[in-house]
């Protein structure tokens, strides 16, 4: 690359929900941006909520009633819900609520404490990463990565093998329509993960990234630590590494710098959202 790439509008709140509270959002695996706003006040340990989905310039409403999630974490299932997890796991509380596409709550289940990551795939199976404060203290996240179904069945987990280090905090994930990918501490290596099989293990030449992208071949991981936060490698999948072929940093596209932001992945693309979380911005490696 010539210049330092930058990244895309994609996808913006409208301004009429700005005066509400944004409890989380992301996009899902059909390239749909959804926001979790608040809808009324916390009764209790419940409160409804409103997600507003934001298509193709287009946007829609679906209120969910009942939602117990302190910290949420929300994607979308194929069939129109939701799927709404906590990221924090509360004792006698299921963590997981699913909502059908009314908005009311069809079934719970719990995942596991400590929810970095959770991103459904175009089947509507969960898949969530773990961070480090429930990897090792919760038998139903030790694994660190785990597949779900949208009814709480376990599908898949992550079999640490010697050779790949410990799995203690799953610091990227990738939920893509063929494979998922994942990224974790401590020794980073790149996780690849197709029809819920053994997982492949390839060496990474980076630390401490938020993002990975892949399309075929080529791969670029996105984010480190301190001056490295908007670090872009771009690189290409062998047998049992990624091999560096350039690094650059990935500009806001304004030409600036990001600061604070929160990152989706799905397949070739990446996803930022910066701290206000009224906008998602996009960078394509196809």
């Amino acid at each position: 690359m010539t210049t330092e790439p930058r990244l895309a509008p994609y996808a913006r709140l409208p301004r009429a929900y700005h005066v509400r509270d944004v409890l989380h959002s992301t996009v899902d695996a059909f390239g749909r941006a959804h926001w979790l706003l608040r809808d009324s006040a916390r009764r209790g340990d419940v409160y409804d909520a409103l997600v507003l989905t934001v298509e193709d310039g287009r946007n829609r409403t679906t209120r969910l009633r009942s939602v117990h999630a302190r910290f949420p974490r929300v994607d979308a299932l194929p069939d129109g819900g939701f799927v709404v997890a906590d990221a924090r796991r509360q004792d006698g509380v299921d963590q997981v609520q699913v909502f059908g596409s009314s908005g009311h709550p069809s079934c719970a289940f719990d995942v596991g404490d400590a929810i970095e990551h959770l991103l459904t795939d175009e089947t509507g199976d969960l898949w969530v990463g773990h961070f480090d404060e429930g990897v090792g203290s919760d038998p139903l996240c030790d694994p660190g990565l785990r597949c779900w179904s949208s009814v709480g069945e376990p599908l898949w987990h992550y079999h640490q093998p010697p050779e790949a280090g410990w799995f203690l905090d799953c610091y990227a994930l990738n939920v893509d329509r063929r494979c998922t990918w994942a990224y974790p501490y401590t020794d980073f290596p790149l996780l690849e993960v197709r029809n819920r099989r053994r997982a492949r293990i390839r060496t990474t030449p980076v630390r401490g990234a938020k993002g990975v992208m892949v399309d075929g071949p080529r791969v670029a991981l996105y984010g480190g630590y301190a001056d490295d936060h908007d670090r872009l490698l771009l690189g290409t999948l062998t047998e049992s590494a990624i091999e560096p072929v350039e690094e650059t940093r990935l500009l806001r596209a304004d030409g600036a710098r990001s600061g604070r932001r929160r990152v989706v992945c799905r397949g070739p693309r990446l996803y930022v959202q910066e701290e206000n979380a009224a906008e998602w911005t996009l960078f394509d490696i196809s």
